[in-house]
């Protein structure tokens, strides 16, 4: 009997050891993307964020960003190799367009300002859909662009609230105040579906599956669905947009740091806006 104790005891003890080296082992896997972007590798793609004419200066830290993508322990960590640094690179150009302090130029060229801004300069409305019951506007509050995607709008706000733990209708400055919040708020959005658009990652990893609206639509995947996905409404549909080519540019210098190539169909000139 005592030798059947010590048996099960030993079972258990090793079912714990198991357990423990699988939880060890996943704690390392998704530890983060310093892996991918190292310290040394981030300073040098974003060489001017910090730059005192930035009004973003001290608030995207490193830390912050290795920090908020242990939330989201699917960016940059599937696909092959290429796939992961692809992704990622995308993201870091989509986030440097739309906080970009740079101009055709600036010193080390315009493609070396990323996330000069955490909040949109003169915004032309409270961006505020009255329409949306499910996220209603709260009053006096604005719904402007702020962190590092530039999050606009009650119905992005509210849900990315609601996913992330804060207040994003009653309390939508704290994006602009907080750095992990900010940098979550970005991932939120690159990892999360919204119909009928799919999400960055998906399209960027390839597993993007087009509706028969997005092939009537021409909606193909590469970096320009993205910009679709992003901010298509404005953008997309028109030939040579300048705004288009600067998010191409940010993704060339840092596929180019990131030693991978960009893929194709990195604009969306013939591509239909979603709805």
């Amino acid at each position: 009997m005592a030798s059947s104790a010590y048996t099960f005891l030993s079972f258990i003890f090793f079912t714990i050891f198991l357990s423990f080296g699988s939880y060890e082992a996943e704690a390392r896997r998704y530890s983060g993307i310093s892996s991918l972007v190292s310290r040394g590798l981030f300073d040098s793609i974003f060489l001017h964020k910090d730059n005192i004419a930035c009004p973003a200066k001290d608030f995207y830290t490193y830390s912050s960003f290795i920090q908020a993508s242990r939330y989201f322990p699917q960016f940059g960590r599937r696909g092959s190799s290429i796939a992961r640094k692809r992704e990622v690179a995308a993201f870091l150009a989509q986030i440097s367009h739309e906080t970009t302090g740079g101009w055709a130029t600036a010193p080390d060229g315009p493609f070396a300002w990323g996330l000069c801004f955490k909040e949109e300069v003169s915004p032309q409305s409270n961006y505020c859909d009255s329409s949306n019951t499910q996220w209603p506007c709260s009053p006096g509050k604005s719904y402007k662009g702020r962190g590092p995607i530039q999050l606009s709008w009650n119905y992005n706000y509210g849900p990315a609230g609601k996913a992330l733990g804060f207040d994003g209708l009653n309390n939508p400055d704290i994006v602009s105040n907080n750095s992990l919040i900010a940098f979550k708020t970005a991932l939120w959005f690159w990892m999360t579906a919204q119909s009928p658009k799919p999400s960055c990652h998906n399209v960027m990893i390839g597993k993007y599956k087009p509706t028969a609206a997005d092939v009537k639509a021409n909606r193909t995947a590469g970096y320009g669905l993205v910009t679709n996905i992003i901010n298509g409404g404005l953008e997309c549909g028109i030939p040579n947009d300048g705004r288009v080519s600067d998010r191409i540019g940010f993704f060339q210098r840092y596929a180019t740091l990131f030693n991978v190539s960009t893929g194709s169909n990195l604009d969306c000139e013939n591509q239909k806006p979603f709805n």
